[in-house]
């Protein structure tokens, strides 16, 4: 008799060691702190959200070895060693010589782009985000998508979909001349498309373009590790590298990086602008003095930048990031059970609902995604986001709403947070909702901040 085949599974690389404990409402209570709330997410309370997948921003889980780090926090105003422990790892993993820390990564994109943009300028990306769009307009610059076309396409399997398309970015030098680009905007995996990864010969690609032009490449290296990740596992060539020495090949194309620290170095706050230009670097120097405190701090204690050395050294270790990227994929596998619909292929850091599909009876007007990531958390308790029209805002120079293709609810996993259980547990609230979806209505805006208006913006149902 032949031998059955046993399935061997693999568990997360780490142990629990505290417990935070949370609280499960009713659905009643949840109806009526949602309405308060706007029907948005973001201005629910905290301890009225059972299961919080709204960011994985400043809600990892730090190590034993990150806490002992804050327990030799050096609180001088300037020369703090822990800033320089800091500046070593920065320089080890990144290859970046200079570094400025902040207290967040959209401080160092406030920085970079005061420095970098003029007014009138271009900035080309593969695809917006939300904060580095705003501050390079804030700085008097076009953001142009140069991302390719699959990108906008949630069915697609393309692995590689914030790969930027050259055509695209050619076509944006011949208009507006090389000396009207500042630098070209690269993130990845990129947020907005779904968690997306670039492959490493596109980045090359566009590497060698930019440098025939005398064009910088400036990159969001906020979730860099993922992105490593997805090249080692689907990129011929580098199947037997390890994520550090794929992050360092990545980081050596550009000329500069800034980093949320809050995601990848698995910390509560944090921020890194990086660069090989001594220049550049001088006037960062300068003006996060002005912006954030002394250039040894950046806004930052101590224990903070500790923290932040450690998590570098942690989230290239390759059984951390494939057992976070694993816990995305087990969520993605278990919501095809149901047919519902996401953004294919799963991404980095987080499942994107494909709320156009999913709600197909409302148009974008009526804020599909936004009302699906209410109508998910009344079933639930489950926290996620609006990535949509909302998000998208309103374009600058006209006043009119941007309609982007993609009309999303974001689900992001903190890294080292949440089980397997509560991953069923969202699971079959959003089958449930599913299921039920014909029955659900759209919503519209009462309240539009003038910026980010996904974060404070209100609404009601029709």
């Amino acid at each position: 008799m032949a031998k059955k085949v046993i399935k061997r599974s693999w568990a997360e690389p780490f142990k629990i060691k505290v417990v935070e404990p949370i609280k499960m409402t009713t659905r009643e209570h949840r109806e009526k702190e949602i309405k308060i709330a706007g029907y948005n997410t973001f201005l629910l309370k905290s301890e009225d959200v059972y299961i919080d997948l709204l960011t994985d921003s400043g809600t990892n889980a730090m190590s034993d070895r990150q806490w002992a780090g804050m327990m030799v926090g050096d609180e001088a105003y300037a020369g703090s060693r822990n800033f320089y422990h800091l500046w070593d790892n920065v320089k080890k993993y990144y290859g970046m010589p200079y570094f400025v820390p902040t207290h967040q990564g959209r401080a160092a994109e406030h920085i970079i782009s005061k420095i970098l943009i003029k007014d009138g300028d271009f900035v080309p990306g593969n695809m917006y985000f939300t904060t580095t769009r705003l501050h390079q307009e804030l700085a008097g610059a076009t953001f142009v998508d140069v991302i390719i076309d699959e990108a906008h396409n949630p069915k697609s399997e393309h692995p590689f979909k914030g790969n930027i398309d050259l055509e695209k970015l050619k076509n944006l030098i011949e208009k507006v001349g090389a000396k009207k680009i500042p630098y070209v905007s690269v993130a990845g995996p990129v947020n907005m498309a779904g968690g997306q990864p670039f492959s490493m010969e596109n980045l090359k690609e566009v590497h060698k373009l930019c440098s025939e032009h005398k064009i910088k490449l400036w990159f969001d290296a906020t979730r860099a590790t993922e992105n490593a990740y997805f090249i080692k596992e689907r990129e011929a060539g580098y199947k037997e590298k390890s994520i550090a020495e794929i992050l360092k090949e990545i980081c050596s194309y550009f000329e500069g990086i800034w980093v949320s620290a809050k995601k990848d170095l698995m910390v509560n706050i944090g921020g890194i602008l990086a660069t090989k230009n001594k220049k550049v670097f001088e006037k960062a120097r300068n003006m996060v003095v002005v912006y954030e405190g002394l250039h040894t701090y950046g806004g930052l204690a101590g224990r903070d930048m500790e923290a932040m050395a450690i998590g570098l050294e942690e989230m290239v270790e390759y059984d951390n990031i494939r057992a976070r990227i694993g816990q995305v994929e087990y969520f993605g596998k278990e919501l095809d059970k149901y047919g519902v619909p996401y953004v294919r292929p799963i991404g980095g850091h987080a499942i994107f609902l494909d709320a156009k599909r999913f709600l197909s009876h409302l148009t974008q007007d009526q804020f599909p995604a936004q009302t699906l990531a209410a109508e998910i958390y009344i079933d639930s308790g489950v926290r996620g986001m609006e990535r949509g029209i909302v998000s998208a805002g309103r374009d600058p120079k006209t006043g009119k709403e941007r309609y982007p293709k993609l009309e999303l609810v974001r689900l992001t996993f903190p890294r080292r947070v949440y089980t397997q259980a509560h991953i069923d547990v969202a699971v079959e609230s959003i089958a449930t909702v599913y299921q039920n979806r014909k029955n659900i209505t759209g919503l519209k805006m009462i309240y539009e901040p003038e910026y980010l208006r996904f974060f404070q913006g209100r609404f009601e149902k029709l």
